[in-house]
């Protein structure tokens, strides 16, 4: 079993051999236990192996999300969510609200949770992601990179607002939301309201196009109250 990489299997079967004779499981549930450990096993590993691939910034979860009147924000609406039936329908969140009252560790735990489920996701620091459309213009792997991303089912952009695009991030991002566009999910979160999006990204028939592809099926967050980290450290 171990040379055949079953180490589900492998690991049950050990701990089947120490326990009593007269405790050990019949042949037929033998056979079942072993098949439902190496299911499990495999899930487990596909599991971390989405999640490492993710590079999310927060190891955040949504069972730790604060809800609140104050901070516009329902369980029901994050209920709605959390079962990940969002990225099956092809539709985008948009997460707004001012700086520290918790956007990252939302996109990040539905990212997260979106791993758990079995969906590819990877998240991008708009700074980090201009940096990478740089060098991958400079390296011609610009298309390589595109398809790179758009492979993923959720595809989460932190911070969109806080660095001014340039027409190749202009362009690359438009590709993105083309490939992905009824066919995969988007996250985005900023400081700046969704209204001043289009503004920001500060070309008309570009921001159209993007825009477009945004909003056309998207939950809308707007998030309110204290920064979480000011309250936190109070």
């Amino acid at each position: 079993m171990e040379g055949m990489r079953l180490r589900g299997m492998a690991d049950r079967y050990k701990a089947i051999l120490s326990t009593p004779l007269q405790d050990r499981p019949t042949s037929d549930m033998m056979i079942a236990q072993l098949v439902e450990a190496e299911r499990l096993w495999r899930e487990q590993k596909k599991t971390e192996r989405f999640l490492r691939a993710s590079k999310l910034r927060y190891d955040s979860v949504l069972a730790d999300v604060v809800y609140g009147a104050d901070r516009n924000l329902t369980r029901e609406a994050i209920a709605a969510l959390s079962d990940c039936g969002f990225i099956m329908r092809a539709e985008n969140v948009l997460i707004d609200g001012k700086t520290g009252c918790g956007k990252s560790y939302l996109a990040c735990a539905l990212g997260r949770q979106a791993c758990m489920m079995g969906y590819r996701a990877e998240y991008f620091q708009m700074g980090k992601f201009i940096e990478r459309i740089a060098i991958a213009k400079m390296e011609g792997t610009m298309l390589k990179l595109i398809t790179h991303i758009t492979k993923n089912d959720l595809v989460i952009f932190d911070d969109f607002g806080l660095q001014p695009l340039d027409n190749n991030s202009r362009l690359a991002l438009l590709q993105i939301m083309e490939d992905l566009y009824e066919r995969k999910s988007v996250i985005v979160t900023s400081q700046l309201p969704v209204s001043k999006w289009h503004e920001y990204i500060n070309e008309p028939t570009i921001a159209d196009a993007i825009m477009d592809r945004l909003t056309a099926n998207a939950h809308r967050i707007e998030l309110k109250g204290q920064s979480m980290r000011t309250k936190k450290l109070k």
